[in-house]
């Protein structure tokens, strides 16, 4: 059976070649809203079928990495599931931290994607090969964006843009053909 994806050749090119995913957390990987428990603890919600595209980006070689403004225990125990170990945490300014996962990689900007929302994500959307944002992004992020996500952050965007660097890896239908084999 043949992927029912599809995407246009051009934005399928522009993504070729991108072995690491710089993804935000509060408006992408999360919805943006800030929950606090009765003591003041930090409450996230996180979609599975994000925490899945994750998972099989790193099986087709891509690089899942996160940079984040804030830091929560449900942040680094959801990211320690999904077995991603390029995180900063309670960055502000974001390009300087890609900068060292690249480096740490052995990759450069020309290999790398962003997912962003907002301001604090400019720096490193209008430096990588492929800018990605959800629909609900700020409209200067989204403006700025190769590709922008039908779903909104935090409900399922991050697993479109994983499907979109799968297909443009040329991995999507081997995935799919040992997950209905």
């Amino acid at each position: 059976m043949p992927p029912a994806l599809n995407f246009p050749p051009e934005l399928l090119l522009q993504a070729q070649g991108i072995r690491v995913v710089f993804l935000d957390v509060d408006g992408v990987l999360t919805d943006g809203g800030l929950y606090f428990s009765e003591h003041g603890e930090t409450i996230k919600r996180f979609h599975t079928l994000d925490g899945h595209g994750l998972k099989l980006l790193q099986r087709a070689g891509i690089t899942p990495a996160v940079i984040t403004g804030r830091d929560s225990q449900a942040l680094r125990l959801r990211l320690a599931a999904l077995g991603i170990e390029h995180a900063h945490f309670g960055t502000e300014d974001k390009r300087p931290a890609a900068a060292l996962t690249l480096q740490a990689l052995g990759l450069d900007w020309a290999q790398a994607a962003v997912m962003g929302d907002d301001w604090p994500d400019l720096a490193m959307l209008t430096r990588c090969a492929f800018a990605c944002a959800p629909a609900n992004a700020q409209a200067e992020v989204l403006a700025r964006a190769h590709y922008v996500t039908q779903r909104l952050g935090g409900q399922g965007a991050v697993r479109e843009l994983c499907d979109l660097l799968l297909v443009a890896s040329g991995r999507y239908a081997d995935l799919l053909q040992e997950a209905t084999s």
